[in-house]
């Protein structure tokens, strides 16, 4: 799945949707950029909201390690953000079961 990010050149902040996660979820869009820097990434299809489009959800950290659930877009090589928020308990146990597997190896 991270071979989508591969030729990725950035990011795109629609207007509309700029501040939107910082007024629901109090997260940055510096925070959301900094998760598809840091390993480990979980990236998986997000097949129930792919109608319109393909979109995906990843699991990761920003540097200060907040973990964050973020559902994105690509589109024309840039990275579209759709939704970001905290990591749910199930999720952080998915991402912190990831991050023992690349300690152990």
């Amino acid at each position: 799945m991270k071979n989508i990010l591969g030729d990725i050149e950035g990011f795109q902040w629609d207007k509309g949707n700029i501040e939107k996660n910082w007024l629901k979820h109090k997260v940055l869009n510096t925070e959301c950029e900094q998760v598809f820097f840091n390993e480990p990434l979980i990236v998986a299809d997000d097949l129930k909201h792919s109608q319109n489009e393909k979109r995906w959800f990843l699991l990761g950290r920003t540097d200060l390690d907040r973990k964050l659930f973020i559902v994105f877009t690509v589109r024309k090589k840039l990275i579209r953000i759709i939704s970001a928020r905290d990591m749910t308990r199930k999720e952080r146990k998915i991402y912190n079961e990831e991050i023992k597997k690349h300690t152990e190896i």
